[in-house]
């Protein structure tokens, strides 16, 4: 089965999905309360690839890797943020905005980032990685920018019917995630299980750490403890779909060895901040 069939319609529907939720008051909260927006920012676009990038050093990962891990860093932060900041008790409105902008700067970012990655490990003797970097945008543009406008498009002519079809398609998003995840597993399982271990730690190092990053910017910036909270989940929380759509996309890197850091991330990302949010709500 290729995964990209499966993928790309689920990027799709994630996307326009946020789109039915977003509102003009959304882009604006920056003019309102530059600190959180700037913050969660900061975290997202810069804090995250960097990291990213010390880890897959530090730990000498496999030139594939090196560059997924890097991709789901500097993906924008997923549409299920906003439900774990509702859960947390965050401020939701700061992570609806986030999500917002972060969906739309990186439609710019990725494509600098990932050419950057692909050029550094690309200097490795025996390693051979190019990126497209025309097709990487239009497929953005296609299957990110355009299904958002939709979304919104619908929501401003129709708001009832917006709310509606969001209604629906919020239940299916995160499921669909899932399903993508375990197709995705269950292919790539002996790979996956050899590499495991190491891959896992940094894994799991670049979720903590991106986290932990989130409150000490918080607390930099003298934000509440809701805009905290916001900004961990934000900055701890990446788009894997657009990260596997990227990987396994014919017409980019055409190589699922690449989606694989992903995979692995969508299914901590969503173990750890749940036990966050456990742990937030307790207190």
């Amino acid at each position: 089965m290729n995964t990209i069939w499966i993928v790309l319609p689920i990027l799709t529907l994630l996307m326009f999905e946020l789109g039915l939720t977003l509102r003009v008051e959304d882009f604006r909260l920056f003019y309102k309360r530059p600190r959180p927006v700037i913050a969660g920012l900061v975290g997202q676009l810069l804090f995250l690839p960097l990291l990213a990038f010390a880890i897959g050093f530090i730990f000498r990962l496999e030139p594939l890797f090196f560059v997924g891990i890097v991709l789901i860093a500097c993906s924008p932060g997923g549409s299920s943020s906003n439900i774990f900041s509702m859960l947390a008790k965050g401020d939701v409105a700061l992570s609806v905005s986030l999500t917002a902008l972060s969906s739309i700067i990186t439609l710019f970012t990725i494509p600098v980032i990932m050419e950057f990655a692909t050029r550094f490990i690309g200097n490795m003797p025996g390693v051979d990685i190019h990126l497209p970097v025309g097709s990487l945008i239009v497929q953005n543009i296609l299957l990110m920018l355009v299904p958002i406008l939709a979304g919104v498009l619908v929501q401003r002519l129709s708001p009832a019917a917006a709310r509606k079809i969001h209604a629906v398609l919020s239940k299916i998003a995160f499921p669909a995630l899932i399903f993508l995840a375990a197709v995705f597993f269950v292919q790539h399982r002996e790979t996956i299980a050899a590499e495991f271990g190491k891959l896992g730690l940094c894994i799991t190092l670049l979720i903590l750490s991106a986290m932990g990053g989130g409150a000490l910017l918080a607390k930099a910036m003298r934000l509440n403890r809701r805009e905290e909270r916001t900004l961990v989940i934000e900055i701890g929380m990446q788009n894997a779909a657009q990260s596997i759509a990227v990987a396994s996309s014919p017409f980019i890197f055409n190589n699922d060895i690449i989606a694989i850091p992903a995979i692995i991330y969508a299914l901590m990302m969503n173990v750890i901040l749940l036990i966050y949010v456990a742990i937030v709500k307790r207190r």
